[in-house]
């Protein structure tokens, strides 16, 4: 019995060292800016990129999203915009409709088609976008880019790209991901999440060869994805890491990128987070099914490997020690009682006091750690503010505790089914400057609950000659195709698309 307490202890103590080490080393990595490519010219030949935005009732966003992104388009990164219309019930299809661009497209996706995913709307975009490339023959050249329907674009975003994907074996960029409302409290945790932690640790992965991809801000090359046709992008929760860890498997090198960057709203209650980080959450555990090729892969590297299996083991790892964390205070209040050690687990009645002092300020000080590296590094919000999200963070992540054991639950009885989170309405505070545009008409800016009549498109024509501009329909129809299932294998053939 004191051998299982004592081993029981010295774990505990492990994770507790673990935790402010683990912090204190990746904080180190805010300060390293990705490597540039050095023998790398870039041509004087334009780069050629599509956005891709996946839209689902995005009324009260979509039209600063699609102005950003029509936005971001150089002399030398012409860029095109694809909407993928989920079958939106609101105003979204007559707000697209309204933009008169020839640089839009947008797939109106119909039930039961629609509604299939996330991942499957973007294998739709990239279908159509394949299918212009080739006629166009510059499948080579062609960049896309994923961002949601509440994304803001950096302005030279797309120069910063195509300067990383100059070098011929980069296949992936992913950008930096900031909040655009942190005026409120929760969304400022959430962008020292992206801001600081999770920019640090890409940092870090992108050093060692890890980067992992997001749903909003990553880049692939077109020739890439179509390694992966019909479906670059499955049916699981985190479409987008799983994307990644398959380009990985692949021996595709994916970059980061902290001098380009994308905002998005932070949710502002505590329910709707909960739901978002326990899909984050169930679709990590789903990935788990890429450790054992990743553990054999030639293409992974030793220090790369160990990135993957923190993080891929981190979600089933967190069930048990956080029983065990329960555990630890449980046995605490007994020996404050009672008086007794239970064998050594915990402290003396005597020194408890000071055992917890040292537990909350070994919890403490990692949070306080990024609140100062969020100030320093980013100086867009005062310092009394950053050290207040850095001693609220650890109740952040209890939330994310919460969130992997409702994730759990939820992979064992086969719930898969998500409704999406509804965007806030856009006030202006805190958004990134955008360059001017003109304002956009908007034809119908009440929500419409009926069904949508939909224009017929006109037919587009395309000279193989000619990039950009290409006239595009106001509302095209995409093409009706069967979800690609989630892949159980990569050496699996590929399902072929059938038509419904």
């Amino acid at each position: 019995m004191e051998t299982s307490l004592s081993v029981i202890a010295t774990i505990m103590v492990g994770v507790l060292i673990w935790w402010p080490l683990q912090n204190l080393v990746l904080a180190v990595f805010a300060w390293r800016s990705p490597q540039r490519p050095r023998s790398v010219r870039r041509t004087p030949d334009p780069v050629p990129f599509w956005i891709v935005i996946p839209a689902l009732n995005e009324e009260r966003v979509i039209a600063n999203t699609v102005r950003n992104a029509l936005a971001t388009g150089t002399r030398y990164t012409p860029v095109r915009v694809v909407v993928v219309d989920d079958a939106s019930d609101d105003a979204t299809p007559h707000i697209l409709a309204g933009i008169r661009d020839p640089r839009l497209h947008v797939l109106r996706r119909e039930l039961p088609i629609a509604r299939q995913g996330k991942g499957e709307g973007l294998n739709t975009a990239y279908r159509y976008i394949l299918e212009i490339a080739r006629r166009e023959g510059t499948i080579e050249q062609t960049i896309v880019g994923i961002v949601d329907g509440d994304g803001r674009c950096s302005e030279g975003m797309l120069d910063e790209i195509a300067e990383l994907m100059a070098e011929k074996n980069v296949g992936a960029v992913q950008c930096r991901v900031r909040i655009h409302n942190r005026h409120k409290t929760l969304a400022l945790l959430q962008d020292l999440e992206f801001g600081a932690i999770a920019d640090s640790a890409q940092s870090l992965r992108d050093l060692v060869g890890s980067v992992g991809l997001g749903g909003n801000g990553q880049f692939t090359r077109l020739s890439v994805l179509a390694r992966f046709h019909p479906g670059p992008w499955s049916a699981c929760l985190v479409e987008d890491l799983e994307l990644g860890l398959r380009l990985h498997l692949a021996g595709i090198r994916v970059r980061y990128t902290k001098s380009a960057w994308v905002t998005q709203q932070g949710l502002t209650d505590v329910k709707r987070l909960l739901r978002q980080r326990t899909r984050w959450a169930q679709g990590n555990l789903q990935c788990f099914r890429h450790l054992r090729k990743l553990t054999t892969s030639r293409f992974v590297s030793g220090l790369g490997l160990t990135d993957f299996l923190i993080y891929l083991l981190s979600p089933w790892l967190t069930v048990p020690m956080s029983l065990l964390l329960v555990g630890l205070v449980a046995a605490s209040a007994i020996a404050l009682v009672t008086g007794s050690t239970l064998g050594g687990l915990v402290a003396t009645v005597d020194t408890l006091p000071t055992s917890a002092a040292m537990l909350v300020g070994l919890a403490m000080l990692p949070s306080l750690l990024w609140g100062l590296v969020y100030w320093v590094r980013l100086r867009d919000e005062n310092i009394l503010r950053c050290l207040f999200a850095g001693l609220l963070y650890p109740w952040f992540l209890a939330l994310g505790i919460i969130a992997t054991w409702r994730a759990l639950f939820r992979l064992m009885s086969g719930r898969n089914g998500w409704a999406k989170t509804e965007r806030l309405a856009e006030d202006g505070q805190a958004t990134p400057p955008m360059p001017p545009t003109p304002p956009m008409p908007v034809p119908m800016a009440a929500p419409v609950r009926l069904p949508l009549p939909r224009p017929t498109a006109p037919p587009v024509t395309v000279d193989p000659s000619v990039t950009q501009p290409i006239p595009a329909a106001a509302l095209a129809a995409a093409e009706p195709t069967r979800p690609v299932p989630h892949p159980l294998a990569e050496t699996e053939p590929t399902q072929r698309l059938e038509r419904v």
